[in-house]
């Protein structure tokens, strides 16, 4: 199974019915294993899983969040690269062009494969729309410094191992929620929407594993 083979399979999993909320609701904690219904007041968000080879593997980036931005109700957390759409664009020309504001990738680098199922996030009120895209060439990075705190280069067998699956109490601002799911991430706690978007990814990618029943290295 070549590299090309598996991006040709992982768009057919995008193309096909998408796992969707049983998939996200894996890594979701308390009430977010219920999905609300999407208030009409909900603000349209868009949001990018970049994938790259580095060092003959399969990659994808995350960023944690500057922390001392008042404004962001995720501020300090580790996400996707993505922000809110801007009026006049569609949502993939949203998830590209943030991408390329927050950590610096040309929009006209990147293939888009295809969309997960999008997540609203009653926190902050944006009903949140991922993208799943690749790069043909290992990125040098360049973090906007007023977003990102800093950038998280994760091996895809990373998250394919359940190992790296865990459970803790977290407090967030003042608030403490009991029994968070989250993805251990070189010590860094992937949680909330971006941990439920990443669990319909892997399950995408088991999908692959079992289509493909290939010997491609990191899918064993």
């Amino acid at each position: 199974m070549s590299d090309t083979d598996f991006l040709a399979a992982l768009k057919q999993q995008l193309d096909n019915n998408l796992p969707g909320q049983a998939a996200q609701a894996k890594m979701a904690s308390g009430s977010r294993t219920k999905f609300p219904t999407i208030p009409s007041t909900a603000k349209e968000a868009c949001v990018l899983c970049l994938l790259y080879l580095k060092e003959k593997e399969w990659h994808l980036v995350l960023m944690e969040r500057v922390s001392n931005n008042p404004n962001d109700r995720h501020s300090g957390q580790m996400s996707f690269p993505g922000g809110k759409l801007e009026i006049g664009e569609t949502y993939e020309e949203g998830a590209l062009r943030e991408t390329e504001e927050e950590i610096g990738v040309p929009r006209e680098d990147i293939k888009i494969l295809g969309k997960l199922t999008p997540l609203y996030i009653p926190v902050s009120n944006f009903h949140v729309h991922p993208f799943v895209g690749v790069l043909t060439y290992t990125p040098s990075f360049i973090p906007q410094e007023s977003e990102v705190k800093e950038l998280v280069e994760v091996p895809i067998s990373l998250l394919l191992d359940s190992n790296n699956r865990r459970i803790k109490d977290l407090t967030i601002r003042t608030v403490s929620i009991k029994e968070v799911p989250y993805f251990d991430v070189y010590k860094k706690v992937v949680w909330g929407a971006t941990a439920m978007m990443l669990s319909e990814f892997v399950v995408l990618i088991n999908n692959v594993k079992k289509a493909m029943k290939s010997d491609y290295e990191f899918l064993k």
